[in-house]
């Protein structure tokens, strides 16, 4: 079967024949249309279609459209400029793909005339240059000498810069190797082996609709990549398009900025026009352009009301303020109306959806023009939550017949869903979520499972790159799930580690022992390890404690002449890593970033009688940063809990092996785990620490040589029963 990726181009005609025909025919390999675009001294050229082949090597087709004919000397140089454009591209892309002078795959060229009779071929029939209509392209593409002497990699290493993928990652860092069995060694080998995009990747990309598309996968299934080089793809193709970037860590603006301008640098050979393409914050406010934001420009285009964040958090509460001043703007403009012909934007690309309220999706699709163009990727289990982004139908609406003003097509270019996960290995990422779910968790008597939160659309599983090893997913049944060899491939850890060396849980007495030994491994990666400071995070998990309990890990670096910064703080609150330094943060930051060897401190301060879904989604977004190595640190007894469930992945060979909850325990979950705001969770503790009191008093007295009975004991204790029945019955904690 070939893979068929449909970019844009001006024969769309001839491209659908082509399309047609390569569907229908088992011919394998990949057949790009409408790419790729090369940078040439006169500006972009594109290739009106590729078929890279196993069989075949390359095979450029030129189209035609219509019966108008062509003559010799132009058909001749139509396939021959073709053919040193691409020839030029893959030598000067990576010079593993050339021998001497010769290029390591051959290059066959095509000019393919779906309207052109047989009689009109036959006018071409003593060249050497191939021309085809629908009757018999697929014969002459089987004229096509075979690839016998190809090399191993080389299929891969062509795709890879077909794609611009090791162009647009490069990060301008050299690697000296001194030791090949060193991790530095392992994470070059590996960043060499992920360059190339998979199939679903590519169309991502490449595949542009009119329209909502909806774009959905794990952390590290490329999906801030996809949406940055799809940016510069169309931006290259439609400069004249104005074009939005926004995204909700602050420190991922740098890294779209970059992947960007590199695309379109090795695509069409110039700066991006940001001007008509904007990455752009997702609130803003009066300033500069750094400063603006879509919630600003849409509420200044439409003439609307502006609220500032302070002035927000005072009408709607911090945690919702952006949600508010969104539901404002788009009730604001229902009572003024909205007109269509003054939009603001023709495309929009939205990353990390799941971190924006369903409402500022709502106000992108009414900042677009009649076309409707808008992106948005997220993170099924991100958040880890039993509720994921609503669908289109919920974020949308419905028009004034009923009906939902956007519905996408299941397994459609519309509704893309990346499965694999390219960053993180099976184990790193199933530890990820074991932890995040509290599958080995120790039951809680109440509820009669230790699991702190879990879907209730259980298919979820399956479309994230799960698979039932045994048993069964259905609620109150016994189920193990396990990663597939497809969407966790196995080269992630094969040739990196053993699965207990790429993710470890460390449990330290005192904190200064952890933060001793944290720094003791890094200068070691360091100075031994053939590993870059950019190579390193070190990660505190609670947002409000990073800053002071980064500091004696920082000192003590510091003291050792190792350079570190403090991602936000020391730096602009757009960049995240600095050249020649160690970065390091609070959670927030870190999303969206990833690194080889990741460093987690403070782990126990995850564990906690209240809030364990929010701080389980800490760690299992800390975790999955890495590309390579974790190491999860904490101190204590609670550290301990973490650690034993570890224990249990490693014992379960990085399975998930668990009980899925009825459907009334998931409600209880979702009671008993929800988030509490800081003070209601400071009140709750106190309450249960007199409580606490109480109850070892009362068995103090109960041991003593005076018999204390029932009427000694104020009546107000036993109101609690009252009050707990009263507290069930309201579904509240």
């Amino acid at each position: 079967m070939t893979e068929i990726i449909k970019g844009t181009n001006q024969k769309p005609n001839a491209s659908s024949v082509l399309v047609e025909l390569f569907s229908q025919a088992d011919l394998g390999g990949v057949l790009y249309v409408g790419y790729p675009l090369i940078s040439t001294p006169h500006g972009k050229e594109g290739i009106d279609a590729v078929w890279i082949s196993e069989q075949k090597g390359l095979v450029i087709f030129s189209l035609l459209e219509g019966q108008n004919p062509i003559e010799q000397e132009d058909l001749e140089q139509v396939q021959d400029n073709s053919a040193i454009l691409l020839e030029s591209k893959l030598k000067t892309s990576d010079k593993r793909l050339s021998f001497k002078r010769k290029l390591r795959i051959p290059i066959n060229t095509l000019t393919f005339a779906p309207a052109y009779s047989l009689h009109m071929l036959s006018n071409y029939s003593d060249s050497e240059y191939v021309i085809a209509n629908e009757e018999n392209l697929l014969e002459e593409i089987s004229a096509f000498e075979e690839w016998t002497d190809k090399e191993d990699s080389i299929y891969e290493l062509v795709l890879s810069s077909l794609q611009n993928i090791s162009n647009v990652r490069a990060n301008g860092n050299t690697r000296h190797i001194t030791n090949q069995n060193s991790k530095g060694y392992k994470l070059k080998s590996l960043e060499d082996s992920i360059a190339t995009l998979d199939v679903r990747q590519s169309k991502a990309v490449i595949e542009t609709v009119n329209g909502v598309q909806r774009i959905r996968g794990l952390a590290g299934s490329g999906k801030t990549v996809i949406l940055a080089l799809k940016a510069a793809y169309i931006h290259a193709q439609h400069p004249d398009w104005k074009i939005a970037v926004t995204f909700n860590t602050r420190s991922l603006k740098g890294q779209l900025k970059k992947l960007i301008h590199n695309f379109t640098i090795s695509a069409a050979g110039e700066e991006p026009n940001w001007e008509n393409l904007k990455v752009i914050n997702a609130w803003g406010g009066a300033g500069n352009a750094d400063r603006s934001g879509l919630y600003y420009e849409f509420v200044s285009k439409k003439g609307l009301e502006y609220l500032d964040f302070g002035l927000a958090s005072k009408m709607y509460g911090s945690d919702l303020a952006f949600s508010g001043v969104c539901q404002k703007a788009l009730s604001d403009l229902s009572i003024e109306g909205n007109d269509e012909s003054n939009y603001l934007y023709d495309l929009i690309l939205v990353d990390e959806a799941q971190d924006f309220p369903p409402e500022f999706l709502k106000m992108c699709y009414l900042a677009l023009g009649e076309e409707k163009r808008l992106v948005y990727a997220y993170d099924e289990l991100q958040q880890l939550s039993s509720h994921s982004l609503p669908s289109p139908e919920e974020i949308f609406g419905k028009d004034a017949n009923g009906q939902p003003i956007v519905s996408l097509e299941p397994n459609s270019n519309q509704d893309i869903i990346l499965s694999t996960c390219y960053r993180n290995s099976r184990p790193v990422l199933a530890t990820a979520h074991a932890i995040g779910f509290g599958i080995y968790r120790k039951p809680n008597p109440r509820i009669g499972t230790g699991i702190v939160q879990m879907f209730q659309n259980k298919q979820l599983w399956m479309d994230v790159g799960y698979e039932i090893q045994n048993g069964s997913l259905d609620m109150g049944e016994h189920v193990r799930l396990q990663r597939t060899d497809r969407s966790s491939p196995k080269f992630l850890e094969e040739n990196i580690d053993s699965p207990t060396k790429l993710i470890e849980f460390i449990s330290f007495p005192t904190k200064e022992e952890q933060d001793f030994w944290v720094a003791e491994e890094i200068k070691k990666n360091l100075s031994e390890e053939d590993l870059l400071p950019e190579d390193i995070i070190v990660i505190n998990p609670h947002p409000l404690t990073a800053k002071n309990n980064l500091g004696l890990i920082r000192r003590t670096l510091f003291d050792n002449r190792i350079t570190t910064h403090f991602a936000g703080v020391d730096t602009s609150a757009d960049i995240f890593f600095n050249k020649g330094s160690i970065a390091f943060t609070g959670i927030y930051r870190a999303k969206g970033n990833e690194a080889g060897m990741v460093y987690i401190v403070n782990s126990d301060e995850c564990v906690s009688p209240s809030n364990q879904a929010t701080l389980r989604n800490r760690l299992f977004t800390a975790i999955t940063r890495s590309k390579a190595w974790v190491r999860v640190l904490g101190v204590g007894a609670s550290m301990d809990e973490l650690k034993h469930e570890f224990d249990q992945v490693v014992a379960n060979q990085f399975t998930l092996d668990f009980v899925y909850p009825t459907e009334q325990q998931i409600k209880d979950i979702a009671v008993i785990h929800r988030e509490m705001t800081r003070v209601v969770e400071n009140e709750v503790k106190q309450v249960n620490q007199s409580l606490d009191e109480a109850i070892e008093q009362l068995r103090k007295l109960q041991q003593g040589d005076t018999a204390v009975t029932r009427q000694d004991i104020d009546e107000k204790l036993f109101l609690l029963k009252d009050l707990f029945k009263s507290l069930d019955e309201n579904g509240k904690s």
